[in-house]
């Protein structure tokens, strides 16, 4: 999935092109190189209001020559929107929000925009007001929503209505390509079956996120899928729910291991779940991958912390961030930046050291 590029306007937007006086160039030296009023101009590079396509032509070609670059608090005093970007997530993968943060933040170092981050409880009866209410009162710029907090169709909506650009990620589309980043959660998992199938298990685990996130949801359809492929399916036995945290995962690991038949391979929803059934392992005085191999889903830093390192799908979590920042400020500032060239990520199966053949093959 791809977005339809915007003219680039400048090489860098730091930069100002000075008139012949030493005077940096001002909005009211557009319009008159391009022959049209200061107004016309003003809503070309706010990206607002009905301006014919020859005129947005020929305006945007003197920007272009003059690599006009409009001030910043002009600019949100146009908008009547701050320079403020805000992140606003639920996720308890701590590692998930800082690369999220640190994508976010290299999108915006070319820029004029600054990141704000605010945690949500997805359970406040006040949520949908609270966001609303922060969101005018600091009269930000846009918004970036992970999940599951992206997947609130009725703050989406609430959002359309005060009129807060937003882009969400998610691991399906559920939106106009415009305000997506799609993660294809589904794919990942399917290629971790593939693997663990391909190893020879038959007895396979797996630890699901919580329902409210769809990447819970599509991790599971695509591990079904995966297997079946391979003529295998998940017993019920070995389906257990955690909560995307090391705690659950631990909990999981220990319940699967207590099985009279534990089973020889689990793919967990997450790394942190993961790292939790490495612990269980450890405290039932067994070794991975030769009494247990696991998957995880993420490829965070943990992933190559731990030993043997895990087996894990690698989600691009920090290129996410600067692709929907990128996606979000193309959109509604002409001047800034231009779009990313793609609006989704596809996962892929890292192998490393904690998955081998079961026993005996």
């Amino acid at each position: 999935m791809t977005v339809q590029k915007k003219d680039k306007l400048v090489g860098s937007p730091l930069a100002m092109t000075r008139s012949a006086n030493g005077k940096k160039l001002t909005i009211t030296d557009i319009a008159r190189l391009a022959g049209v009023s200061k107004k016309t101009v003003s809503r070309v590079i706010n990206h607002s209001g009905q301006v014919r396509d020859d005129t947005r032509e020929k305006i945007l070609k003197v920007v272009v020559e003059h690599g006009y670059v409009p001030d910043p608090q002009a600019r949100a005093l146009a908008l009547r929107r701050s320079q403020l970007i805000v992140l606003i997530w639920d996720q308890p993968n701590s590692w998930y929000t800082v690369d999220m943060q640190l994508g976010i933040l290299e999108g915006l170092a070319p820029t004029h925009y600054q990141l704000v981050v605010r945690p949500v409880d997805r359970n406040s009866v006040s949520l949908h007001d609270d966001i609303c209410e922060i969101i005018q009162h600091q009269k930000f710029f846009g918004v970036i929503l992970t999940p599951s907090i992206s997947e609130d169709d009725e703050l989406i909506g609430r959002l359309r209505q005060i009129e807060c650009p937003y882009v969400r990620i998610a691991a399906v589309s559920l939106d106009a390509p415009e305000n997506m980043i799609e993660t294809h959660d589904y794919v990942g998992a399917v290629e971790a079956a593939r693997h663990i199938a391909g190893l020879g298990h038959q007895r396979i685990a797996h630890i699901r996120g919580p329902d409210t996130f769809l990447s819970a949801k599509e991790r599971l359809r695509g591990f079904r899928v995966g297997l079946a492929e391979q003529g295998l399916a998940i017993d019920e036995h070995y389906l257990l729910r955690g909560a995307y945290t090391f705690e659950s995962g631990l909990r999981c690991g220990e319940e699967l291991l207590s099985l009279q038949n534990p089973p020889t391979a689990v793919f967990a929803g997450n790394d942190e779940m993961a790292v939790g059934v490495y612990q269980s392992v450890r405290r039932a005085g067994l070794r991975g991958p030769d009494d247990l191999s696991i998957v995880g889903f993420d490829d965070t830093p943990t992933a190559t912390r731990i030993w043997p390192m895990l087996t894990t799908v690698k989600l691009p979590i920090r290129d996410m961030g600067r692709m929907a920042v990128q996606l979000l400020v193309s959109n509604h500032d002409l001047v800034a930046m231009a779009p990313p060239v793609a609006t989704s990520v596809i996962p892929r199966l890292i192998v490393r050291g904690s998955t081998a053949a079961p026993k005996g093959k």
